[in-house]
């Protein structure tokens, strides 16, 4: 996909200390990813390059559930464009593009934790109660050093329907 002189593609190992890098120079936005996890995940990752720079990227996780997946999810997470690259659309086509992917798999939900829930409802995104993904705060949040609480820490919970659950309960 190309968009105002963007590139977005999926990444490739190449591209994983340039992702660390954008990762690493958002600080306070983004939980941060070694190199060793970027690896790892790299095909759940996508960049937006520009003059064969990358300027832009985005995951998702699949988020475990006990049993059979009854509710699956999938979180997007590391959204991150540098600031020479922003309120050009890269965003918003990263995001895109994640979101096609992870359709594919058909999960319930797509969840995000943001600081900017105005940028996510532009997608279908809405508000909900952290308590409604648990899952994600203890296998995440659980971890972050910056707050003592998933409950008290500012990001917003938000989530964006997408096919409905598909194995019967037992």
């Amino acid at each position: 996909m190309s968009e105002d002189s963007f590139t977005v593609r999926p990444a490739t190992f190449r591209d994983a200390a340039a992702i660390f890098n954008l990762v690493r120079s958002h600080p306070n936005e983004l939980v941060p990813r070694s190199i060793s996890d970027i690896l790892q995940n790299i095909d759940r990752f996508y960049v937006g390059e520009t003059g064969g720079v990358v300027v832009g990227t985005i995951s998702w996780g699949i988020l475990p559930e006990l049993g059979s997946a009854r509710h699956p999810s999938v979180e997007l997470k590391s959204l991150a464009v540098s600031a020479s690259a922003r309120r050009r659309g890269l965003g918003r086509a990263l995001v895109q593009c994640a979101l096609e992917r992870v359709s594919e798999l058909k999960p319930e939900q797509v969840i995000v934790l943001t600081f900017v829930p105005e940028f996510f409802r532009r997608f279908g995104f809405s508000e909900v109660s952290k308590e409604k993904m648990m899952h994600k705060l203890y296998t995440g949040c659980v971890n972050c050093t910056r707050f003592d609480s998933p409950f008290t820490c500012p990001e917003i919970a938000m989530a964006k329907p997408v096919a409905p659950s598909t194995t019967p309960e037992a």
